[in-house]
């Protein structure tokens, strides 16, 4: 683009995007486990979670409440985690059955899932970008980006 095009507006960006560049952060500047970004202050691109790389892709930095993003980017990181774990409760549930038999949860804690002692960061990128692909599927986008 030449500096004097404006740049594109109205772009929709959707779950499917975010959870993609999240599985992209990971690739580029390391998976964590235990809390959302490795506790650093030498760089602003820190190892992070699942949950944290989503963050980033929403907000464009670290975040370290999601409850402080505007209310918009709040609505798209929820809803990338909302379909990051639709993902997983269908690839990868994790159940979580009390004393006397019953599910406590129904649906994959993303947070438990990344932090599994036995999880790898291969695990939680290829898990993000087959998240986004089946977002895209089923809301009939084809995988396009």
């Amino acid at each position: 683009m030449k500096a004097t095009q404006n740049p594109a507006t109205g772009v929709q960006v959707t779950p499917a995007d975010l959870l993609r560049c999240a599985a992209l952060y990971l690739r580029r500047h390391g998976w964590h486990q235990g809390t959302y970004y490795a506790p650093t202050t030498d760089t602003l691109t820190p190892p992070a979670c699942a949950a944290g790389a989503i963050g980033i892709a929403t907000a464009g930095h670290r975040v370290e409440h999601f409850a402080q993003l505007d209310p918009s980017a709040l609505a798209d990181y929820l809803a990338a985690m909302a379909a990051f774990v639709d993902y997983l409760d269908d690839h990868a549930p994790v159940f979580h059955i009390d004393e006397d038999g019953y599910l406590l949860d129904e649906h994959t804690s993303p947070y438990s899932w990344n932090d599994d002692p036995a999880r790898t960061a291969e695990q939680v990128i290829t898990a993000l970008d087959a998240a986004g692909d089946e977002w895209d599927r089923l809301h009939n986008r084809g995988g396009e980006n």
